[in-house]
């Protein structure tokens, strides 16, 4: 099974503005929607690539990048994954961060793992628990089959720490990039994983 993940094109999300789950994201702006159709364009030209599935988180920046590109894989958006989302906001989703900071505080999910983001999202650890589920699930569900899947850098991220064990490291970080392509392969016989690509943006030249 090939498992190629794209990080969404430039969004209005981040830290700044409003907490940008379900609630809060409001989509792409005209950057990400430009790299989204390179994307596009690219996956139209891809010698050999042949999706079976297009897959995305139910982050509406997610469903928009995938309903962009899809045209290029010949392919409708197969299927809206919770798990495949980035940390779960729940209650602080569509909150200001301000107002994030004044009903929760302030907290380093890796310096408190078990602590939850706020009541009912996720914490460090079990959104990890959450990547890694999806993955196994995806492999066996698409065994023999390619994969296109649209989530956040913190799943792939995610992806290298539980099938590679990458940690978290103080004096470097990986960033994946808008739009940019990680692409996994697992073995159903041996149920290993192999690291195949990772953030490849060469359909954006001249865009950031």
């Amino acid at each position: 099974m090939r498992l190629v993940l794209v990080r969404h094109g430039d969004a209005h999300a981040g830290f700044h503005g409003v907490i940008a789950g379900e609630q809060g994201c409001t989509g792409l702006t005209d950057l990400g929607r430009r790299q989204a159709g390179a994307l596009r364009e690219r996956f139209a030209r891809w010698p050999g690539l042949q999706a079976d599935a297009l897959l995305a988180s139910t982050l509406p920046r997610a469903v928009e990048t995938a309903s962009i590109v899809a045209p290029g894989l010949g392919l409708d958006l197969g299927g809206r994954e919770c798990d495949l989302c980035e940390v779960h906001t729940g209650e602080a989703d569509g909150l200001t961060w301000a107002e994030y900071g004044e009903r929760y505080g302030s907290f380093d999910m890796e310096a408190e793992p078990d602590r939850v983001f706020a009541p009912a999202g996720d914490s460090w650890n079990s959104f990890h628990e959450r990547v890694a589920g999806v993955l196994g699930r995806i492999a066996r569900e698409y065994e023999d089959r390619t994969v296109v899947a649209v989530c956040h850098a913190g799943v792939i991220v995610a992806s290298l720490r539980v099938l590679v064990g990458l940690a978290p490291a103080a004096a470097a970080r990986v960033r994946p990039r808008n739009t940019g392509l990680t692409v996994w392969g697992h073995d159903a016989a041996t149920g290993q994983w192999a690291l195949h690509t990772f953030n490849d943006a060469a359909h954006l030249p001249g865009l950031p």
